[in-house]
């Protein structure tokens, strides 16, 4: 099994409500975003995935969450914008153009999210 992986950042504001705790208060975030692709074989050219392409694809759903506030989207006006939701979106949204094995999302260095689908 081989599989790959392209990592994108943005910026973004957001709050957790009712959360008992300063994450209930507006605040922001550097975020980093690893999406994987896995496959049991490799195309021609020896890739499972151009990682232009894999980026490419990417960037689209991504630059829509870059220096925004996260809970105006309308993707995020019933639910809260945490890691594991914007994982979970960014995952469903890329997905629609090209078969993601998980999405990862980071808050900070030492915190992460993953998302890896249904497992259809």
């Amino acid at each position: 099994m081989f599989e790959v992986m392209v990592r994108l950042t943005f910026s973004a504001a957001h709050r957790v409500e009712d959360y008992p705790g300063n994450c209930e208060r507006l605040h922001g975030h550097n975020w980093t975003v690893e999406i994987f692709v896995r496959k049991r074989k490799l195309d021609s050219l020896g890739m499972v995935v151009d990682f232009r392409k894999l980026k490419e694809i990417a960037k689209k759903t991504v630059s829509k969450l870059d220096h925004s506030y996260l809970n105006e989207l309308p993707e995020f006006k019933k639910k809260n914008p945490t890691a594991e939701n914007i994982a979970k979106f960014i995952f469903d949204r890329v997905s629609k153009e090209i078969k993601l094995s998980k999405v990862s999302v980071y808050e900070s260095e030492g915190t992460v999210a993953t998302y890896c689908g249904s497992g259809k």
